[in-house]
């Protein structure tokens, strides 16, 4: 009996032991991070203490983080993955994986989309501790303050003020709801369970000379008064 109970300590030990040692690189992929759209460049140091180089989340550079594997949560069935800059307040965040649900948590760092919303002219989006999750492919969380920065006027408007707006949870979809300054703008994100994203930028204007350069912009009527939107995946 007690060698059988020596046995299986030896063995619980040397089980540990591998998965305390197991390569960054390894983790992405096992815990299944690298299939919710998170990559790098290249992955360095262990699970528990690691580094990804040009890290990205789906087409997004996140730059250079340190990451490392939360011990805790692995007893509840979840992976969660700590992110923080290399440089000191560039990004700070988690991402968290089960078998049913995945999100990210306490999201804080200006991510920089540049072409990769366009026609949308949205330079940067500001997040300030942004929290989604979603659950059998419906959103279950959605908090925290989000801000985007516009490169240059939208067919003659200026919106250099940008829009700001509260996340919340909208039936499958993460929201991220943005009004202007003034009112008249607003701008949804949506980002879906599935990896899908929408934006919809829309624009009440308030004379006949901006309706024409709206239009000319690509705007189309809606219900809202003019707008514009935009599809793609991560």
């Amino acid at each position: 009996m007690r060698r059988r109970r020596g046995i299986i300590v030896l063995t619980l030990f040397f089980v540990a032991a591998l998965v305390a040692l197991l390569p960054m690189r390894l983790a992405l992929d096992w815990f299944g991070f690298g299939a919710r759209g998170l990559s790098a460049r290249a992955a360095t140091g262990s699970l528990w203490l690691g580094v990804l180089q040009e890290a990205r989340a789906g087409p997004v550079p996140l730059g250079d983080v340190k990451a490392r594997l939360n011990f805790w949560p692995l007893f509840l069935g979840r992976a969660r993955l700590s992110l923080a800059g290399a440089e000191e307040g560039t990004f700070r965040g988690a991402v968290t994986v089960s078998r049913h649900s995945f999100g990210f948590d306490d999201v804080s760092a200006r991510v920089r989309v540049g072409a990769m919303l366009a026609p949308l002219a949205i330079s940067a989006l500001d997040f300030d501790d942004v929290s989604g999750g979603f659950a059998s492919g419906r959103c279950i969380r959605g908090e925290g303050r989000v801000r985007a920065s516009m490169a240059s006027d939208v067919a003659g408007l200026n919106l250099a003020s940008g829009f700001s707006g509260e996340v919340r949870c909208a039936g499958e979809a993460v929201l991220l709801p943005l009004v202007s300054q003034t009112g008249l703008e607003r701008l949804d994100i949506r980002l879906f369970p599935d990896g899908r994203y929408q934006i919809q930028l829309a624009v009440r204007p308030s004379d006949e000379a901006v309706r024409g350069r709206l239009l000319a912009a690509g705007f189309r009527p809606s219900a809202q008064g003019y707008g514009m939107r935009v599809d793609g995946a991560f």
